[in-house]
């Protein structure tokens, strides 16, 4: 079923996916499966569920990354859409930054399996990972994130990894006129500008999806990002 469903969505969308890719997905489905009966990973369980929401969703995102660009996935949780773009686009440098340990163990144990080369986790919250003297500050080509935050305060979370000239990109919904109208001053203080909102519709269902294209044209300034009790308590 996973193989089928996502060979079908991943082609309809533009994004035809090889044997060996679509093996890989389905081992993934096992795996979150196996790992989601002893630890909270996600809600949707159901195969096609699994293959169209998380896996070809998260496929959408290929149009903004070139082959070989540094990506990394900020608040990844059970690995959506890193993992996925990784599996689709072999040559990118993956990192995948999470809070919670035991998702990353989940994650390793996957990207083991997978054999997923110049693939790296991170044990961090997000503000401190992208801290005025982190390693990872200004890093990466693209970061992506498919977080329930608002758009204004995933842009502080996110935008600092992104170096000037790369994007950021947030996976939303269909319906995000008020977020984004809400988000364009944090976007501009934190040295980015709208560059697109790519819509879409994913493959054999009915559920229309964002995602915004945030270009990094500034540095961001050092205050940024503020702690986390600040961020969510006072957005920008």
């Amino acid at each position: 079923m996973i193989r089928t469903t996502l060979s079908k969505c991943a082609k309809t969308a533009g994004y035809p996916l090889s044997e060996e890719q679509l093996s890989q997905f389905s081992d993934y489905a096992d795996m979150l499966s196996e790992w989601n009966q002893k630890m909270n990973l996600t809600a949707i369980t159901e195969p096609f569920e699994v293959a169209a929401k998380h896996f070809a969703d998260s496929l959408f995102g290929l149009s903004f990354i070139g082959k070989h660009a540094s990506v990394i996935d900020v608040g990844t949780g059970a690995g959506f859409p890193g993992i996925p773009l990784k599996i689709a686009c072999p040559g990118i440098s993956l990192t995948l930054l999470d809070a919670l340990n035991k998702r990353l163990t989940f994650l390793n144990a996957v990207v083991a399996e997978l054999k997923l080369s110049d693939t790296t986790t991170i044990h961090s919250r997000a503000e401190d990972g992208a801290a005025k003297k982190s390693p990872l500050r200004e890093r990466f080509d693209v970061s992506v994130s498919r977080a329930v935050s608002q758009l204004n305060v995933l842009s502080e979370y996110c935008l600092p990894y992104v170096k000037v000239g790369g994007v950021f990109l947030a996976y939303k919904g269909g319906d995000i006129k008020e977020e984004l109208d809400a988000a364009k001053n944090a976007i501009s203080l934190l040295g980015g500008e709208i560059n697109d909102v790519f819509r879409y519709t994913i493959p054999q269902t009915d559920i229309a999806h964002s995602i915004i294209v945030i270009k990094k044209m500034r540095p961001t300034p050092e205050k940024y990002p503020r702690l986390q009790g600040k961020i969510s308590k006072q957005p920008l």
